[in-house]
């Protein structure tokens, strides 16, 4: 039991040089905690994992730093100086594992990622930006779409399809012409009503 602290030194020593830019460059989620809640973050394995070992990135320090891991049967061991009461470790299930950090500060801002290890295969998954006391960014306002406008009715020349817009030029043509037939009408009626002399009369002046 003596040489764990000794090997997850060596671990941990072997990692940081390069390890930790790939941590950053793989980090595709970004959480945002508020200062003094528990932050949970989640390490899924594909099939039933051995060993999950937790590890940090902290900007400031750019370096990478060993949590601790935790076995299938909810083991856990942290690595050193990791303060064990705020960075707890536990086995959700035989596929899922979590890592809680308790009280969380601004000083918790870093790259948080896990390995998962089945026999001597090991896995790096992509880690969590955790930015503490950072407001979200907010999305842009949705713009409203304009109303479709709607085109008016306009009949091309010798399409005899548009027969919606017939309408349009029947009706005039329809009352000019029934105003010409009643003005023609009226004139016939009108002389009509005149005694004999007076179109007698009416003829001869012209």
């Amino acid at each position: 039991m003596a040489a764990l602290p000794l090997v997850w030194a060596l671990l941990t020593v072997s990692l940081t040089s390069g390890w930790s830019q790939i941590l950053q460059q793989e980090t595709v989620k970004i959480h945002y905690p508020k200062i003094l809640t528990t932050e949970d973050i989640e390490c899924d394995c594909v099939n039933k994992c051995d060993n999950v070992y937790w590890f940090r990135s902290i900007h400031n320090r750019q370096k990478l730093e060993f949590l601790g891991k935790c076995n299938n049967a909810g083991r856990v061991v942290h690595g050193a100086a990791v303060d064990k009461a705020r960075f707890k470790l536990s086995r959700k299930s035989s596929a899922s594992f979590v890592l809680s950090i308790v009280n969380v500060t601004e000083e918790d801002t870093g790259i948080y990622s896990c390995v998962l290890k089945e026999g001597n295969d090991e896995t790096w998954k992509s880690g969590i930006l955790l930015r503490p006391g950072v407001t979200p960014p907010t999305s842009p306002p949705q713009t409203k779409s304009k109303p479709a406008v709607v085109p008016l009715c306009r009949c091309p020349a010798k399409d005899s399809s548009q027969d919606d817009c017939a309408p349009l030029v029947l009706w005039p043509l329809v009352g000019l012409l029934a105003a010409l037939a009643l003005a023609l009408i009226g004139s016939l009626y009108y002389f009509s009503r005149l005694p004999k002399k007076c179109r007698h009369h009416f003829v001869k002046k012209r």
